[in-house]
């Protein structure tokens, strides 16, 4: 049977169709991560699959210590391995699939642009192609605000067109052109792209947080580093731009807002067929100085900075609209860039070193 066709009772559920049972690709990482937590404690139950290339598999444990139950299985694979990942479907009964697997490194993808190409485009093929062989067709994308590339000041909603700018970006946009494209071509498969502006943050408990390879590209745990000593200092690309202070001006949003839209989408992946796109952020830009302040005042210290050049590729503002989910689902971010400070130092803070080297130290309550 047609597995977008079985009728379910989760309970809490928002719509006739409520998907129980949830692939998670990537779910390893920064934001995959976060949402296991929430479609944990929001009574779903959790497939993982994840090759490891960009993150840990201790937070797993972290994970279910949070959420209070295990999730249901992970599985080490690349998901362009498509026997591996087949077989991943028919272990499980799979009603939705969140898809946050792919390379995230914008300088990266600049090095490596075949590798970003064929990881982020080519693992969305074979997933796409895996799930319909199994007869699922409900998809939430994590996709980025990096399509809109130089778009303008904004604040840009999703009719502003797309500019990528990057492989990165390039890669995101030409994942959504094939989801929309299959959803015109084969009504049964449904589609929601969440393109999200600047994920920051943690978990509160201080359990889970960004925990990157190497020298962060993000902004936020470039500062945590720095304020935990890891790093002598943050370098400031660019206070030349045409802003209030010189600096970039991008706007954030939590990485626990971020993960409940996915969750929520769930419920709305049958409002409407085929391939919608909505926007998530708080809609308020802050620049970069902004957010040395705000991040200082959450450690108790100063961290130190120097301004660079430009870095190419960067924008001087990017900010979102994003009215059109609130009208859509009644939805919208409750927290700030407060929190967001708040919440990633404190993971900093409680693990200096990450996951590999904090899984030696006392856990801390929470």
């Amino acid at each position: 049977m047609d597995k977008d066709r079985r009728a379910h009772t989760r309970q809490g559920a928002a719509s006739p169709w409520a998907p129980s049972t949830v692939l998670v690709t990537g779910g390893a990482g920064f934001l995959g991560s976060h949402a296991c937590v929430d479609l944990l404690d929001h009574g779903y139950e959790v497939i993982v699959v994840d090759d490891y290339i960009n993150s840990r598999p201790q937070v797993f444990a972290r994970v279910e210590r949070i959420a209070g139950r295990f999730v249901g299985a992970v599985y080490e694979l690349d998901i362009r391995d498509r026997r591996a990942l087949s077989a991943v479907f028919a272990r499980h009964s799979v009603d939705a699939v969140m898809h946050f697997a792919s390379l995230k490194s914008v300088n990266a993808s600049l090095e490596t642009p075949v590798e970003h190409y064929d990881t982020n485009v080519g693992g969305t093929t074979s997933l796409l192609r895996t799930m319909h062989e199994h007869g699922v067709h409900r998809l939430v994308f994590s996709s980025s605000c990096s399509l809109y590339g130089d778009a303008g000041p904004g604040p840009l909603d999703e009719s502003t067109p797309t500019r990528p700018r990057n492989p990165y970006a390039f890669s995101k946009w030409v994942c959504e052109r094939i989801l929309a494209d299959i959803c015109r071509h084969r009504p049964e498969y449904t589609v929601l792209s969440l393109r999200y502006f600047n994920p920051a943050g943690a978990h509160p408990s201080g359990l889970l947080g960004e925990d990157p390879r190497g020298v962060p590209d993000n902004l936020m745990p470039h500062l945590a580093q720095v304020a935990v000593g890891r790093r002598e200092r943050l370098e400031v690309f660019g206070a030349d731009y045409p802003t209030p202070d010189g600096t970039g001006v991008r706007d954030y949003i939590h990485v626990m807002d971020a993960v409940e839209a996915h969750r929520v989408a769930l419920d709305h992946l049958v409002d409407a067929p085929g391939m919608r796109v909505f926007n998530l952020g708080l809609g308020q830009g802050r620049s970069v100085l902004d957010v040395v302040s705000v991040f200082s005042e959450a450690c108790g210290r100063q961290v130190p900075y120097e301004i660079g050049p430009r870095r190419p590729g960067d924008v001087a503002v990017r900010v979102a609209d994003a009215s059109a989910v609130t009208r859509a689902w009644g939805w919208r971010p409750t927290r700030d860039l407060v929190d967001m400070c708040r919440d990633a130092w404190r993971f900093q803070e409680l693990n200096p070193y990450g996951y590999a080297d904090s899984d030696r130290r006392p856990k801390p309550k929470h």
